[in-house]
């Protein structure tokens, strides 16, 4: 399996990565950020994987989306930041760097773009999402997308936020914000999948009842972050939708990716394409 070092992950999968989810199978974990492991997923290389929501249309074929461990949640959508405040309307034919093309934070940005940006933006440039902020800072961009504990440091670039996607998302769809979602392949079979659903879930519970016990784990691969900073990330990350779906999560991956299909951003979902076992 292949999960990214932020918190929100470690803290998900820690008591199952270490052994303590009882008659639960013993994971080989890959690190890799959610570039890397969308990739990975496009060319069906691990059993099961924490992807961008956006990337499900080209990989469900091979995958099923398992209904707990990814991240939805409300009021942590990808922010649009700039060096001088400003409006929307000034993006127009603007250079914007963003993580990736393969995420749901660009597909949230490209139906906010196509909404509130007149004449759309300019030119897209990828880069890694640690780049970004700098990037920004320093001139080399007009403007970047972040994600993650990027909401909670960008005022140390000296930056400004020019929009959140998530706010945008949530007050015309009320829906929840889709981000990252776990998948496994189909191969393995409908009991193998259901166990683990049911493995990922008893994971969760075991995160939230002892936080302090996924904290070593949380830590070792939070890539020098400031505590606070990941308990912050996990308490918006981790929540209900983490551990199931429901009806509200799986309206908003269904939502997002039709209405990035009518956009011919990605190809359109096929009618039981998030179908579980």
């Amino acid at each position: 399996m292949a999960y990214s070092p932020c918190p929100n992950d470690t803290f998900v999968f820690d008591a199952w990565a270490h052994g303590r989810v009882p008659g639960a199978l013993s994971p080989d974990v890959t690190f890799a950020d959610i570039d890397i492991t969308n990739g990975m997923a496009e060319r069906g290389e691990s059993d099961l994987l924490k992807v961008s929501y956006a990337v499900l249309p080209w990989v469900l074929d091979e995958y099923a989306l398992l209904p707990c461990g990814g991240a939805l949640g409300r009021g942590c959508g990808p922010l649009v930041l700039t060096r001088e405040p400003g409006a929307a309307k000034e993006l127009a034919g603007k250079t914007v760097a963003v993580p990736s093309e393969r995420s749901t934070a660009y597909l949230l940005f490209r139906l906010w773009a196509a909404a509130e940006v007149p004449g759309g933006v300019g030119e897209i440039r990828v880069l890694p999402f640690h780049e970004i902020m700098p990037a920004v800072r320093d001139g080399l961009v007009d403007a970047g997308l972040v994600i993650h504990e990027a909401r909670f440091t960008y005022q140390n670039y000296g930056l400004h936020r020019l929009a959140d996607m998530g706010e945008h998302w949530e007050l015309t769809t009320g829906l929840p914000i889709p981000l990252g979602a776990i998948i496994a392949k189909r191969s393995l079979g409908a009991e193998r999948l259901r166990e683990l659903a049911e493995t990922i879930r008893t994971s969760v519970r075991m995160a939230w009842d002892d936080p302090e016990a996924s904290r070593p784990y949380v830590l070792e691969h939070a890539q020098e972050m400031d505590p606070a900073v990941a308990d912050q990330h996990i308490g918006l990350y981790v929540n209900e939708f983490t551990a199931d779906l429901g009806e509200d999560g799986y309206a908003a991956v269904r939502g997002l990716l039709t209405r990035a299909a009518a956009e011919g951003l990605v190809p359109p979902l096929g009618p039981d394409a998030l179908e579980f076992a």
